[in-house]
This record gives C-alpha cells, structure tokens and sequence, in this order.
C-alpha cells in the first residue's frame, strides 16, 4: 500500500515544470498549421502589432488562437472529470462520454435551441451543465436498480444505451424542429467555431473548478480506496461524492456548452496519468489536466490533415484512439472495480 501512494515525485514534479513548454509548443503548432500555413514570425507580429486588414492577423487572433486554446480547456475539463468519475466511483471505465455526461448536455441544448433560440452564453453553460447532472443521474440511476448495475462493464453498458437514446432523441427533435444544422455543431466538435465570448466565459469556470478539484484531491485518493476504508479513516464520504459531482458537472457542462459532443479524453487521460505517476489524486488531477488540453489540441491538429484541405470532426480523432483503448481495458482488466 505504501509503494502504491509513495511513488517517486519526480515523474509528476517533470511534468508540471514541463507544462509550460508544452503548451506553448503546442500553441504554436495549432496555430501554424491549417488549411493555410502561416510563418512563425506573423504569428508573433499578429500578437504584438495586430492589423485588422491583414488576413494572416484575422486568421490567427479570430479563429486559430481561440480554437486551441479552446481545446486546451476542454481537453483538461474532460481529463480532469474523467480522472473525478474513476476515483469516485473505483470505476476504471468511468468517463464522461460514457456514462451519459456529454449526452445529457447535448440533449439539453437540442432543447433550448428550440424552445429559447435567443439564450445567451451563460445561460447556454448553466443548461449544458443541468443537461450533464440529468444524464449522469439517468445513468447512475439505472444502475443502482439493477442487480450488479454499478460494476464497471455493466454501468458502462448502461451509459452508452441511454447515451445513445439521449443522442437519439436529440436528433429527433433537431429534425423536427428543424434546427438539425444549428445543432450539428454540438455532435460533430467542431472546435474550429468555437464562439470567444463563450471561451472567456469558461475561462474563469474551468479555473474554479480545478482548483476545487485540487481541494479535495486527498479526498478522493482516500475514496478510491474504497468507501469502507474511507469511513473508517474518518471522510465524510457522501460530502466529497457531492462536491466531486458537482465539480464534474460543471467542468463537463462547460466543455460541452464550449466545443460540443466529444468522447474518450476522459477516459484515455487519466489512465495515462495514473501509470505515470501513480494514483495520489494531489498529482493525477494537476497532471491530467495538463496531459488532456495537450492531447486534445493535438488531436485537433491531426484532424486538419486526416481528410486534407476540409476539416475532420476532432471526436473522430480521438475516438480511433479511444475505441482500441476502451476495448483494451475491457480485455484486461475484466469486471474489476478499481481506482
């Protein structure tokens, strides 16, 4: 047990001194690479000395800058929330595009989009995010009525069923209301329109719900070992289950209200960060937001050339590599319940 929460800090301490470098490494491919190809020294005069009439300027504060830092938001919200879900629940295939998170935003939107067309960002964010405690209940919900409903294979079945019949019925009312083509850019991830004034509304939430995250980090390191044991050192395990939620929620709600419908960051991240440096949520949270918005933006990137000059949905991207990965997890690790 000692070995498992001592691991070395090296690996996690390397990997936030490294978080700048990264991000401004990947900053910088993003946005030199595209349909167009734009010079390292336009990008730094595009910043400095902006000119409104210069297309490369337009393309790179109006359209390139934004998108990746929009994929570096979701893709640490959705890590992070992966990363919340697993811990909190011992579930290994916990994630919020597989327990009906996503689509219960995406479900709610389809909603307001028809019958308040005129929301504003905000109100568009606090809905995503209701959309996002609806689905997760839905999911959660079956399971607990079920025999054996909350062990990871067969939760996870549960949530892709009703995910796609919140998916589903989304799609209905699109159609019949006729707001199909509004609504595509919730199930396609197009990051490419994502709106600024919704990027600097998600800034400031993101931020709070890292660092809440961050405060009960200890917590969840404590609840993955599982609730009995958790109990008996003294947590108030219904009050962090209560707060990891709403922090999931949020971050979630917010992902989706940003960039739309896109599945297995939250799945693949955490595991990536949990075998680098071990299962202290203090490192796995930190870290996985890091390795999740890098990871994301660079999806995005690939996606520009995958079906080059037109643009290739980002949740395709990760989906090729988040289907192996599902499956993998399913193959090794059986019906375990494990943090």
């Amino acid at each position: 047990m000692t070995n498992r929460f001592e691991k070395t800090k090296f690996v996690p301490t390397f990997i936030l001194a490294l978080a700048p470098i990264l991000i401004v490494f990947t900053i910088a491919l993003s946005v030199l690479y595209g349909t167009k190809e734009i010079e390292l020294t336009t990008i730094w005069q595009a910043i400095a000395h902006y000119d409104e009439g210069n297309v490369d300027h337009a393309i790179i504060m109006q359209s390139r800058l934004p998108r990746v830092l929009a994929a570096l938001l979701v893709g640490a919200f959705l890590a992070i929330s992966g990363a919340i879900m697993q811990g909190m629940t011992r579930n290994y295939l916990a994630s919020p595009s597989i327990m009906g998170v996503t689509d219960g935003s995406a479900f709610v939107i389809t909603i307001c989009m028809i019958f308040y067309p005129g929301m504003s960002n905000f109100t568009m964010i606090l809905f995503s995010m209701i959309g996002s405690a609806l689905g997760a209940g839905i999911v959660f919900g079956f399971g607990s009525l079920m025999r054996n409903g909350l062990s990871p294979v067969r939760l996870a079945i549960i949530g892709t069923v009703i995910g796609t019949f919140l998916s589903s019925l989304s799609a209905v009312l699109a159609t019949y209301f006729q707001v199909s083509q509004d609504m595509s850019f919730w199930y396609n991830s197009k990051i490419h329109k994502v709106d600024p004034d919704t990027l600097v509304l998600a800034l400031p939430l993101g931020v709070g719900g890292l660092i809440l995250a961050l405060i009960i980090a200890k917590s969840i390191t404590i609840l993955s070992l599982g609730e009995d044991i958790s109990i008996s050192l003294g947590q108030r395990t219904k009050w962090v289950k209560a707060i990891s939620i709403l922090i999931v929620v949020c971050l979630t709600g917010t992902a989706v209200a940003l960039v739309g419908k896109i599945g297995f960051v939250g799945l693949i991240i955490p595991h990536i960060t949990r075998f680098l440096v071990g299962v202290d949520y203090r490192f796995v949270i930190p870290c996985s937001a890091i390795i999740g918005g890098v990871f994301l933006a660079l999806c995005d990137v690939a996606s520009r050339f995958i079906n080059f000059p037109f643009e290739t949905p980002v949740g395709v991207v990760t989906a090729l590599i988040g289907v192996p990965f599902f499956l993998y997890l399913i193959r090794t690790r059986g019906g375990e319940r494990r943090a």
